[in-house]
């Protein structure tokens, strides 16, 4: 996968479940942490910001369309390049992201590879106290050992549930979570193990997140600052595998199964969380006029068919906004 440097200038080597960094194109402009950020005092709220270009009217109308529904939406956009903030809905709230928060676990497992003892040739066991349904394809394999690389791979590709519990209890949820606070995150968490049920006493969901957060996060990936360059390559390398284009990456056209090359001028790395009443999508769309960084979540009553659907065309019609925007 090849992400290229603003302009036409040729990219770095290609992100891959190797690790090798991709340049995403971004600007060390707006290198601070969330509790930093240069665009801090950018309008927030149920507002659209004052210089967002008008391509986005599709895509935001759309979302308070869904709000005064009953839909709770949280999102942002942000260029690639320059970090300007072209639209933003409540992006500051920390909403319910499903399997979003597995992006924080691969982060954790990319930063272990430097110890000794761990490394991504690594064999880890899934036993009887990892065992969960749902997405994933280790669940239906006969192997029963898988290395830290495979897994990685899997989460990234699949969001695969029984490779995230394994890789959880290689490393530990503490850690997780100590990495996430150390990134100066405070509104975006894994919470939790995937669990087939969840019950009184376990966390109400896998991991929550606000647009504002992740949008940084996936922009400070791309630049390779979230630790180091190596360990943020990885992670973009493992996220380029996914095969979920749903939800906002549903309107780029791309193949699902094979996208990790320049196709028609785009490039994009993304990760989706979907349960009951949440969709959630992060991710980096780069293209031929532009790159940006976008984080959309929704919370909403899935008792009717039609109100998922509804969710799932708006947004669509972000992605299709963000599609104008880049190409």
């Amino acid at each position: 996968m090849d992400f290229p440097t603003r302009g036409n200038a040729a990219g770095s080597a290609a992100a891959d479940a190797g690790g090798r960094r991709a340049d995403l194109g971004a600007s060390p402009a707006d290198a601070t942490s969330p509790g930093r950020s240069r665009h801090a005092a950018a309008p927030e709220g149920k507002h659209r910001t004052r210089d967002a270009p008008q391509n986005f009217a599709r895509g935001f109308a759309s979302l308070g369309e869904l709000a005064l529904g009953g839909v709770q939406v949280s999102a942002r956009a942000t260029d690639l390049s320059t970090g300007r903030v072209l639209f933003s809905v409540d992006d500051h709230v920390s909403m319910p992201t499903a399997s979003v928060g597995k992006v924080l676990l691969l982060i954790e497992v990319a930063a272990r590879l430097k110890d000794a003892e761990f490394g991504l040739a690594t064999m880890l066991e899934r036993s009887g106290i990892d065992a969960v349904g749902d997405s994933g394809i280790w669940q239906h394999l006969q192997v029963s050992r898988l290395s830290v690389a495979d897994l990685a791979a899997l989460v990234g590709a699949t969001s695969d549930n029984l490779a995230t519990n394994v890789l959880i209890r290689a490393v530990g949820l503490h850690a997780v979570r100590a990495r996430t606070e150390s990134l100066g995150l405070s509104r975006t968490a894994l919470l939790d193990l995937v669990r087939t049920k969840r019950g009184p006493d376990d966390a109400p969901q896998l991991s929550v997140g606000s647009a504002k957060e992740l949008t940084w996060l996936f922009t400070a990936l791309a630049r390779g600052e979230i630790v180091d360059a190596e360990t943020s390559g990885r992670v973009i390398g493992w996220l380029s595998l996914n095969s979920d284009l749903s939800l906002v990456a549903s309107a780029f056209g791309l193949d699902p199964l094979a996208h990790r090359e320049k196709d028609h001028g785009l490039l994009m790395v993304n990760k989706t969380g979907t349960d009951v009443g949440v969709r959630a999508e992060v991710g980096i769309l780069r293209g031929p006029r532009a790159g940006v960084t976008y984080a959309v979540a929704m919370l909403f009553d899935d008792t009717r068919l039609m109100t998922r659907l509804a969710a799932l065309d708006g947004m669509r019609a972000v992605g299709a906004d963000l599609l104008e925007y880049v190409h």
